[in-house]
């Protein structure tokens, strides 16, 4: 009789080990859930979907779509980085849509008139002036939230469409430009999924090893 009693209190007493052993396991995960570490939020994200520099009735204009994630903001905010001066920055546009390059002036039907990196002395067209800076290729920087960094190339002339003064020459280098890019916020709740991930397979093991504990004791407890 006392050996069957012996043998229950110490079933009993390693089962009690191992619902600690789950306790104290189970403690990490709500601690850092009370201090909200354990999840993140994904981050927004975007995409550049479009980007082509095109000519229309002489004039140079950039194309873009973007495409957002995990942000309600319905506008973007484009800059034309000038490295050695003030930039070039329009606001509240809309997430599609065709900019007209910076210098470049059209008349009242959408003609153009002026173009980047030139003035008008005297009658004649002379290469210069202050948006130089945008030809042969550019810097632009499309931002939601986050943003994306790429390079445009202003648009050469072809014969059904001039992007440079009657008769002047294509600014040298330029090539017509269509791609695609991307960018995207860092998202932390990856490593923490991870982080939570190995917790719980340290509990696993931990269990298993409780229980492993429990079945030798009791085979030694009948032993006895």
């Amino acid at each position: 009789m006392s050996t069957s009693t012996g043998r229950r209190t110490l079933v009993r007493a390693a089962t009690a080990a191992a619902l600690a052993a789950s306790a104290a396991l189970l403690a990490g995960p709500a601690a850092h859930a009370a201090e909200g570490d354990t999840y993140v939020p994904s981050q927004p994200s975007m995409r550049l979907t479009t980007l082509v520099s095109a000519c229309e009735q002489d004039a140079a204009y950039l194309d873009y779509a973007i495409e957002v994630e995990g942000t309600d903001h319905d506008t973007v905010t484009v800059t034309w980085i000038n490295p050695d001066g003030e930039s070039v920055v329009r606001s509240g546009l809309p997430l599609h849509g065709r900019l007209l390059w910076p210098g470049a002036v059209v008349d009242e039907q959408g003609k153009g008139v002026d173009w980047p990196g030139w003035r008008l002395e005297d009658g004649e067209w002379v290469e210069g002036d202050e948006y130089d800076w945008v030809r042969p290729a550019v810097d632009v920087r499309f931002e939601v939230n986050p943003h994306v960094l790429v390079t445009t190339v202003y648009p050469p002339s072809s014969p059904d469409c001039a992007t440079n003064p009657p008769g002047e020459d294509d600014p040298a280098g330029a090539v017509p430009v269509s791609h695609e890019a991307s960018a995207s916020a860092p998202n932390p709740s990856l490593a923490e999924t991870g982080a939570t991930v190995g917790l719980y397979a340290a509990l696993a093991a931990g269990l298993a090893a409780v229980g492993t504990a429990v079945v030798l004791l009791s085979r030694r407890a009948r032993r006895g």
